[in-house]
C-alpha cells in the first residue's frame, strides 16, 4: 500500500504530513529545512518518497482569500515542479486557505516555545491540508462507487 506526502511549503521550513497506507488518517511527520545544497534536498525528498512508499505528494497552494493568486502561488508552483522532477511522483498543488489559522487554533493550549510552537504550526498545517485532500478523495471515491 502507498502513502501521501503532504506539504506546508515556506520559504526555509516545510511541514510534512503522511497518510496512513490505507490513506484514511494523517500523520505528523515534522519539519524539514531547506538547505542551500540542492543536492542534500533531492537526496532527502528521494529518500522519504522511498522510505515511506509516497505514490502521491500534496503541496499547500497560497491562495488569496478571494481564490487569486499571489507571489508566493508562483514559489510554490515552482517548487511543485522540482519536486515532481527530483522524485518522479505526481504532485498535486492544494488549495491551502485558512490552514495556518485552523494549526494555531489547534494549538492554542501547546506550552512550547516560540520555535516549537512554530515547528507544529507548519507540520499541523501539513495534516490539515491532507487531511482536506484526503476526504475530498474519499468522497470522490464514494460517488464513483455509488453511480456504478
Amino acid at each position: 500500500m502507498a502513502r501521501i506526502l503532504a506539504i506546508d511549503y515556506g520559504d526555509r521550513h516545510l511541514g510534512l504530513a503522511v497518510s496512513d497506507p490505507l490513506e484514511i488518517t494523517a500523520q505528523p511527520y515534522g519539519t524539514y529545512t531547506l538547505k542551500a545544497s540542492e543536492q542534500k534536498n533531492r537526496r532527502f525528498f528521494s529518500d522519504l518518497v522511498k522510505e515511506k512508499k509516497i505514490e502521491e505528494i500534496i503541496i499547500g497552494l497560497p491562495l488569496r482569500m478571494d481564490g487569486s493568486e499571489g507571489s508566493r502561488a508562483g514559489i510554490s508552483k515552482d517548487f511543485a515542479r522540482w519536486l515532481e522532477e527530483v522524485t518522479g511522483k505526481r504532485v498535486i498543488l492544494w488549495d491551502e486557505r485558512l490552514t495556518t489559522k485552523e494549526a494555531l487554533k489547534r494549538l492554542a493550549s501547546f506550552k512550547g516555545n516560540f520555535r516549537e510552537k512554530k515547528e507544529k504550526e507548519d507540520e499541523l498545517a501539513a495534516v490539515i491540508i491532507l487531511e482536506a485532500y484526503l476526504e475530498k478523495k474519499r468522497y470522490y471515491a464514494d460517488c464513483t462507487e455509488k453511480n456504478s
